[in-house]
């Protein structure tokens, strides 16, 4: 066997994706450390993206997470084609998301405090918004109400799903009514966005929170800076729709790292009710569910 034939089969012999390079430094990262590690990358800290489900492990308590409306799906009321039909492209991201919509949607608690939480998932045709997204957050929201509960929704969005046009712009409006009417129950809401967060979904209930977090370096925009660029034929400044960006012209909050995220969430929800900041216990969940 010649070297450059036995050089083929050793590297034949590496499965796809064990070895991943990092976006930002350009360390080479394996993959199991990266998962290990919350999707960070080791050297940089770059901030890779997360499932709805490993955010929801994530924030809230070990089996506290219990979900609604999960198998809610849209329909096709617009007969949409592109390269393929709309409902074959469903089917394609529901199997390689594992979700039957871009968000996922419950109640759960972090660290003993009972919340309702809803996590976008950017794996599910881009994390768009559609009719099911905005009733599943909309519904998430009334649960809010009717039990009394915080709402923290983390998002992750290429914004309106093109395939529902109108019908996903009517979810901006739908979505921001509803958290209308969270305020006017006197609830708090924490937004989370994280890399990426555009187009209506910022524009709607992801820039409406009392209090919005972002993860370090998260792209955070109505339209891309490739497309601001293009338009108004300037140059951008540097690091233009970053987080930290955004946080400088007071436009979010804080930035908070992924690590962090939990321990900083729970202090603000102590705030907002009243609770003891230390670290939460059974007296304290027990004084908000009555």
């Amino acid at each position: 066997m010649s070297l450059l034939s036995r050089l083929r089969k050793k590297k034949s012999a590496i499965p796809d994706g064990l070895w991943i390079k990092c976006q930002n430094c350009g360390e080479i990262i394996y993959s199991k450390t990266l998962n290990e590690a919350n999707k960070l990358c080791p050297k940089c800290g770059y901030h890779y993206i997360f499932s709805a489900r490993e955010r929801i492990a994530l924030l809230c308590d070990e089996n506290s997470f219990v979900e609604q409306d999960k198998n809610m799906t849209p329909g096709d009321p617009l007969k949409f084609v592109d390269s393929v039909a709309y409902p074959e492209r469903q089917a394609r991201h529901s199997k390689k998301s594992g979700e039957s919509e871009a968000v996922v949607t419950g109640t759960a608690k972090m660290n003993n405090i009972p919340i309702a939480i809803g996590v976008m998932d950017f794996s599910y045709i881009g994390g768009t918004m559609g009719s099911v997204v905005g009733e599943k957050i909309t519904r998430l929201i009334e649960t809010a109400i009717d039990k009394k509960l915080p709402v923290l929704i983390s998002s992750a969005s290429g914004g309106v799903r093109m395939q529902e046009a109108i019908i996903g712009l009517m979810q901006m409006a739908k979505t921001s009514a509803a958290l209308y009417k969270l305020k006017q129950a006197k609830l708090p809401f924490i937004s989370l966005l994280t890399n990426p967060t555009t187009g209506g979904t910022t524009a709607s209930f992801a820039s409406l929170g009392d209090v919005i977090i972002a993860e370090p370096k998260s792209l955070i925009c109505f339209a891309g800076p490739r497309v601001i660029k293009q338009t108004i034929r300037q140059d951008l400044p540097e690091g233009f729709q970053t987080a930290e960006f955004l946080l400088e012209h007071g436009i979010i909050d804080m930035v908070v790292p992924r690590p962090e995220m939990k321990e900083t969430i729970t202090k603000i929800l102590c705030y907002f009710l009243h609770l003891p900041i230390e670290k939460q216990n059974e007296e304290n969940s027990s004084k908000i569910e009555s």
